[in-house]
């Protein structure tokens, strides 16, 4: 256990590993992770599950019942992964009782192939929550226009929902208004509000990468100088937006029915530049009742040598509108640059997507039994 994962916890950040594997499940390294480095929760998402079904041996004995009883890929992938975040789900149940239900989650995304299909989305969301059947699942919806009524019909049938690629400011204040709608639709069919959680993934280290290419190319000094600042920026001009929202009178009355607010979740915070801190998007992101899904490098680097000191976004709005308003005169345009990153985060998620369908399927051919 180490001190600054137990400082970044107490400053109110929880940490989720943003990977799993049936190997990290069986060997014991997800309970380890729980146990000794603060972690409490677990997201995945189509990229994640097809590297871990393409590497090793661990799926073997169930794609070999699968390929037995010729059911289809679709199918396959589905009995796969759930099995996986439900054996997550238990391994975090007690971390679940312990917070209340806030933390000891486990994230498993809709079919990307439908980010563009409100009605389907709703339904594969009602689908998956029922196949895993813990009540410490996130289903995980993308925050695309499609997406924002699914999000808002799916939290108001009481599924608690992970929001996911989520990259500008307007389209989180969606997101945010999609929640409470749905808290409302909940609280009319007489839920019970307490039950329903939501984080809303906002994406972190992706905003520097397109925007540090544009930086490059116009190669000015002004433009080197704000290398490495706009994703910072995004994201704590988006947790600005989360107080305002998570302090007005619609959210008052809610809260007082007994809802939970929509924690912030800083995604994609793994470092793609070698000339920035490793760290970059953990230790500068601290506020209270936020989490940080973390690739396990993140986690470890934050682990090893993080400098955790305290919260790090309140009291820079001012210097991040100013960070962003630079961009926008060197003709960066900021309404382009998060467009072309939701485009490609759904785009990358369905190619993921289409991977895991091929492998799964040449894994089905090479272990179905032979006639007879």
């Amino acid at each position: 256990m180490t001190d600054a994962l137990k400082r970044l916890s107490d400053e109110g950040v929880a940490i989720w590993l943003d990977d799993l594997s049936r190997k990290r499940i069986t060997s014991g390294n997800l309970a380890e992770l729980i146990d000794q480095q603060h972690v409490v929760g677990v997201t995945t998402n189509p990229t994640i599950f097809q590297k871990a079904i393409s590497q090793g041996d661990g799926y073997d004995q169930q794609l070999s019942d699968l390929a037995a009883r010729k059911v289809t890929v679709e199918e396959a992938i589905r009995m796969i992964t759930t099995a996986d975040v439900r054996d997550a789900a238990d391994i975090l149940r007690p971390v679940f009782d312990a917070t209340g239900g806030q933390d000891g989650r486990v994230s498993i995304e809709v079919d990307p192939r439908l980010a563009h299909h409100t009605k389907a989305t709703v339904a594969e969301a009602k689908q998956l929550a029922w196949l895993v059947d813990r009540p410490n699942t996130l289903i995980k919806i993308p925050a695309t226009q499609a997406g924002l009524p699914a999000i808002a019909e799916v939290i108001g049938l009481g599924i608690s929902v992970n929001v996911t690629l989520i990259f500008s400011l307007e389209r989180y204040r969606a997101v945010m208004d999609a929640y409470l709608t749905g808290l409302e639709k909940a609280k009319e069919r007489g839920l019970d509000l307490s039950k329903i959680h939501s984080v809303a993934s906002f994406f972190v280290s992706r905003v520097d990468t397109e925007i540090d290419k544009r930086l490059d190319g116009i190669g000015t000094d002004e433009a080197k100088g704000l290398r490495g600042k706009a994703a910072l920026a995004n994201a704590r001009l988006a947790y600005q937006a989360y107080e305002e929202v998570f302090s007005s009178d619609r959210w008052t009355a809610l809260e007082s029915a007994g809802a939970n607010k929509q924690r912030p979740l800083w995604a994609s915070t793994g470092v793609k530049d070698p000339a920035y801190s490793d760290t970059l998007y953990v230790t500068e992101l601290v506020a209270p009742n936020t989490v940080n899904t973390m690739p396990e490098a993140t986690l470890e680097a934050t682990d090893d040598h993080g400098e955790i000191t305290g919260d790090t976004i309140s009291g820079t709005y001012e210097q991040a509108r100013a960070d962003l308003d630079a961009l926008e005169r060197l003709g960066i345009a900021y309404d382009d640059v998060v467009q072309v990153l939701e485009d490609e985060g759904v785009d990358k998620f369905e190619a993921s997507w289409n991977d895991l369908l091929k492998s799964t399927q040449a894994e089905l051919e090479r272990l179905a039994p032979s006639e007879g």
